[in-house]
């Protein structure tokens, strides 16, 4: 039996409206389905309809009771980070312990301009926001080194901390989930990537003398065979673009066909030591392709 933790993205502001399907029916759906997570984005400025990740990922928690509730990824860093923890421990709260935080520091310049944060400053607001969180979520007090005048401050209630995810492949993500992270999650990623990053993150973590975090792999695709589709090479088109990703590495990206030939797709990253992945839906029926994803899973069990 192959033990993969399986989620799903939750639908984009343009798919509920063209499939007349809320956040809170989704999470559900894919709760039915026997999926093991549902999980949204974190997107400010991007120039297309998004949700609040923090909105989106409540109104999933209270309509589910089982699944995982994750973000992938939540950008911290954009905030001032006692908000980022009054919202993380809401989450946890009202998830009822559920959550998982991916943590990740992109965006763009653009996001960054947005939210009033140097785009220079990421990768240290992000290490911060790494370090103090767990000591805000357990009630603080906790002096705020990033912020004017760097207040102490402490949380009103206290919460289990959820397991922190570092998102990105970078070799500055892998170095920085071996120090601080519960995970490594990285996206849109083969699976030789993720062996490898594996073997570095295994490298560090000994070094470091810590356990090895967690490996979960954020993935795209679209299953089934039906009319109307994208194939493969489409969506390694459009990674391929997004992601500035050579093509012919693109190509190797995209989860798709039927749910036998995606359960090889997703035990070839359980081999290279994943044991999580997300997968977003780049076209087809939401509701049809989480069945999908659905059956593949029960194929690796």
């Amino acid at each position: 039996m192959i033990d993969l933790e399986i989620g799903v993205i939750l639908p984009s502001v343009a798919v509920q409206q063209r499939e007349a399907l809320r956040i809170p029916a989704a999470a559900r759906y894919a709760e039915g389905a026997g999926l093991d997570g549902v999980w949204h984005g974190d997107h400010l400025a991007v120039g297309v309809a998004t949700l609040d990740c923090a909105i989106a990922l409540a109104a999933a928690a209270t309509a589910t009771e089982r699944v995982r509730v994750g973000a992938s990824v939540l950008i911290p860093a954009i905030r001032p980070i006692a908000w980022a923890a009054k919202q993380i421990a809401s989450l946890q709260h009202l998830s009822q312990g559920r959550l998982v935080l991916g943590v990740g520091s992109g965006g763009g310049p653009d996001q960054w301009a947005a939210a009033g944060v140097p785009y220079e400053q990421r990768g240290r607001r992000t290490d911060t926001a790494l370090e103090l969180l767990p000591r805000l979520l357990a009630g603080g007090p906790v002096q705020l080194v990033d912020e004017q005048g760097q207040p102490e401050v402490a949380l009103d209630a206290a919460v289990t901390r959820p397991p922190f995810w570092v998102g990105n492949a970078s070799a500055a993500a892998i170095r920085r989930a071996a120090r601080l992270g519960d995970g490594w999650f990285p996206s849109v990623v083969p699976a030789a990537d993720v062996l490898s990053g594996a073997g570095r993150l295994g490298e560090l973590c000994v070094e470091l003398g810590r356990r090895v975090p967690t490996i979960a792999v954020g993935a795209t695709g679209a299953l089934g065979n039906g009319a109307g589709l994208p194939t493969r090479d489409e969506i390694a088109a459009r990674l391929s673009q997004a992601y500035e990703i050579p093509p012919d590495r693109a190509t190797t990206i995209p989860i798709t066909g039927s749910p036998d030939e995606a359960a090889e797709r997703l035990a070839a990253y359980h081999a290279a030591g994943a044991r999580h992945l997300v997968m977003g839906f780049a076209g087809g029926d939401w509701r049809r392709q989480c069945d999908l994803l659905a059956e593949a899973r029960a194929r690796l069990r």
